[in-house]
């Protein structure tokens, strides 16, 4: 079984929290285990904050979200940011003095796995990543 859920979010910095709560909100609907959620709802939020920076794209382009779970007992929650940049992002390699650049290093970290690709409509990205909620559920964390 999958669910699915969706949102647009227009390019404002208030439409990262709204995003959080969003998601927040589906993960107890959806049973997804709390530390699987935290997780889920911190990489969000990066992904979000990346596309805000540096989706450098004409205003009024939204952020569109998309949460997914995949069987009954959400066994992975996938997670997707589309904007409308075509760049593909990638990790940095930050200095221990930069105050930015860590997103997508701290993505690769606690994901599952991610990965970006052109969206399929031709106009812009999607990043996407995924976290296992069983192995969270078990892992008495």
């Amino acid at each position: 079984m999958n669910d699915h859920t969706e949102w647009h979010f227009p390019r404002h910095p208030r439409s990262v929290g709204r995003a959080r709560n969003l998601l927040a909100d589906q993960a107890r609907e959806w049973k997804v285990p709390d530390d699987a959620a935290e997780t889920a709802t911190l990489l969000l939020s990066e992904l979000m904050t990346n596309a805000l920076r540096h989706a450098g794209c004409a205003p009024g382009r939204e952020i569109w979200v998309r949460f997914a779970s995949r069987q009954q007992a959400v066994a992975v929650l996938r997670v997707e940011v589309s904007d409308a940049c075509v760049v593909l992002p990638h990790p940095r390699d930050a200095s221990p003095d930069d105050e930015t650049g860590r997103g997508l290093a701290l993505v690769d970290a606690l994901a599952a796995r991610w990965g970006a690709a052109p969206r399929e409509c031709g106009v812009g990205k999607t990043v996407w990543f995924e976290v296992n909620c069983l192995e969270a559920a078990g892992s008495g964390v």
